[in-house]
């Protein structure tokens, strides 16, 4: 009976290692060719590798957690153990897709990226905005679950809980035995609000037993020191996290970053989203204010082109850019990416909403496409409702400069010598000082500012 040795393919481009997240077969299993293996991490991406070929899998080289370089042997395949069939369910959270070669990722922040294809999604994708904070529900259908049996003291066990990558990660990380949470997911899947639901009540003690009295007299007992001490936890630092950690410091060593903040009305165009939301709304779109900040970005860049740009250290040139692909920095999981939004000055604000809510939606679940990374001319980046009143965001090198949006809040403004109730959000912007001039990152700022105070004359600069 021979046997085959399978190593980690080259799964993208600069890729040298990934993670085990998930074994999706176990020794023993028969197997067919392209049938689902494993589910490995990198820094760009979470990617299902499948079979070669079919066979018996004779072993398992690593163990959930390992960090495997490219080349290394993942699985021994025995090649001569007949007509291979596909395990039972077992439990595993479904193949997402296979990978597609690793896209470059956005330079100050790393990017997921997007196996070629997509599994399909059970559930209505969350609204998307400006934020860069968002919970996505983990519904991807799963497959049948094994019967959960019970331990003898009656609570919940299931020896085979289906949960996704993330979520298992999460459990790791809260030191939560997935085998005991309860789910609630679709398909029986246990989700993050399972898991973080489980912590919870674990974490609570036991309500204490009552202390007898004491004689008064008697002076009071010292108080009881902890029994165990809490040890510390050493976590990784890998895959996509790794690279936001080099892409960050590199940023901050390389560029000369400088910080100008505005304060911005934002009455009118509050107003303007509430004219025209129905009408989105007509076309099947969530129309929010990023679409709305995005138009007037660009205009703004028109008029200092020398912020729609990038550095070229190499070469020391400035490449002032000839299409407007505007970076929007999303939260996921696993870290910051940034994926484009392409020609902004060629789409209408309805396409600009419809894009987001693509970009946004595919990037949180790890599948966003190689052609929507990298080649960014500028960034927007926010925290949503989570925004506060100023940031100093990390330019995405090697652009010059990142535009922080921030929440809007009510707050007295002064307006024809009254003080009234305004709507305020202070934008902030960080330049490379290196190259641009504070004054021309101020003039800039005092462009978007205006653009957004006044609206309407945002229909000047349509295309």
């Amino acid at each position: 009976m021979s046997k085959f040795e399978f190593k980690l393919p080259d799964i993208g481009e600069g890729v040298t290692e990934g993670e085990i997240v998930n074994w999706l077969i176990k020794v023993g299993d028969g197997v067919k060719e392209d049938q689902d293996l494993v589910e490995v991490m990198t820094d760009k991406a979470t990617v299902t590798i499948g079979a070669p070929k079919a066979g018996k899998i004779a072993e398992l080289k690593g163990e959930v957690g390992d960090v495997v370089p490219v080349g290394q042997t993942l699985v021994v395949f025995e090649l001569d153990a007949g007509t291979a069939q596909p395990p039972p369910s077992s439990g595993h959270a479904p193949a997402v897709a296979k990978p597609s070669p690793a896209p470059k990722p956005a330079a100050a922040v790393p990017a997921a990226a997007r196996p070629a294809q997509a599994a399909p999604k059970a559930a209505e994708q969350p609204e998307t905005t400006a934020s860069a904070v968002g919970d996505i529900k983990e519904d991807l259908p799963g497959m049948a679950k094994a019967p959960a049996a019970s331990p003898s003291n009656g609570e919940y066990f299931n020896d085979k809980p289906l949960a996704a990558p993330a979520t298992r990660k999460l459990a790791r990380e809260l030191d939560v035995d997935l085998r005991k949470v309860r789910p609630s997911g679709p398909n029986q899947r246990v989700t993050r609000d399972d898991v973080e639901g489980h912590a919870r009540v674990s974490a609570v003690p036991p309500p204490p037993k009552e202390a007898p009295r004491a004689p008064a007299q008697a002076a009071p007992a010292p108080v009881a020191r902890p029994s165990e001490a809490r040890e510390d936890q050493h976590v990784p630092i890998r895959g996509m996290r790794k690279r936001v950690f080099e892409n960050m410091a590199r940023s901050k060593r390389t560029a000369a970053h400088f910080t100008y903040f505005e304060e911005c009305e934002a009455s009118e165009l509050m107003a303007l989203r509430g004219r025209i939301k129905g009408f989105a709304e007509a076309e099947g779109v969530k129309l929010t204010f990023l679409p709305l900040i995005i138009k007037a970005v660009v205009a703004a860049l028109r008029k200092n082109p020398t912020l729609n740009a990038v550095v070229d250290d190499e070469r020391m040139e400035l490449v002032l850019k000839g299409t407007f692909d505007i970076g929007i920095a999303v939260a996921t999981d696993n870290g910051l990416i940034v994926p484009v939004l392409r020609a902004a000055d060629q789409l209408s604000i309805l396409d600009i909403a419809r894009e987001l809510d693509r970009l946004g939606n595919e990037a949180r679940q790890g599948k966003t496409r190689r052609e929507d990374l990298g080649g960014s001319s500028f960034t927007v980046t926010s925290l949503g409702k989570l925004g506060g009143s100023f940031a100093t965001p990390v330019i995405n090198y090697p652009e010059v400069a990142i535009l922080y949006v921030p929440q809007i809040k009510q707050k007295p403004v002064v307006k024809d010598g009254q003080i009234v109730v305004g709507n305020v959000m202070n934008l902030g912007v960080s330049f490379d000082h290196r190259v641009i001039d504070g004054h021309t990152g101020a003039a800039f700022v005092l462009d978007v500012v205006d653009f957004l105070q006044d609206p309407d004359r945002l229909l000047l600069h349509l295309r």
